[in-house]
């Protein structure tokens, strides 16, 4: 198992774990391979190096990058993490109803189905006419709802 240091166009960075080098390179051209934030498939492999203690009493420096990529800030960090566990909490405790999502919150809305919380896809025009009618609404960017569980 090959664990890759990656970052999207973004500046978002995520670990990978790859079989090897070529499925990472396989994957990767072939637009597997995203950005678990915001979704973005133009993504990078970041340098990394084995960190190796020489004693127990000794700080061992943090590995830098030569791809001339500016570090990653401890506050981004936070909230990249802050970020996938609001992401995480969006997916489980919500029903994906897809591109039906403006007529089930006209739905709930007026008491037609029970009430719920949804997510999906609307229409800039589909969420214009929502707030009109009163019905609250937030765009949030999910990346693509993942066959699996985010890590």
């Amino acid at each position: 198992m090959k664990v890759l240091n990656l970052r999207c166009a973004h500046d978002h960075t995520f670990e990978g774990w790859f079989g090897s080098e070529g499925d990472f390179q396989s994957q990767l051209e072939r637009g597997l391979v995203e950005c678990p934030l915001c979704g973005d498939r133009e993504v990078a492999k970041l340098p990394s190096a084995p960190r190796i203690s020489m004693s127990r009493s000794r700080d061992l420096a943090e590995p830098s990058g030569h791809d001339g990529a500016k570090p990653v800030s401890p506050e981004a960090l936070t909230m990249q993490n802050l970020w996938m566990r609001a992401v995480q909490h969006v997916l489980a405790h919500t029903d994906d109803v897809g591109e039906r999502f403006a007529e089930e919150a006209r739905r709930i809305h007026y008491g037609e189905t029970e009430e719920r919380a949804i997510r999906g896809h609307a229409t800039p025009e589909d969420r214009q006419a929502l707030q009109e009618e009163g019905i609250e609404v937030v765009s949030i960017a999910l990346p693509e709802t993942p066959s699996g569980p985010l890590q």
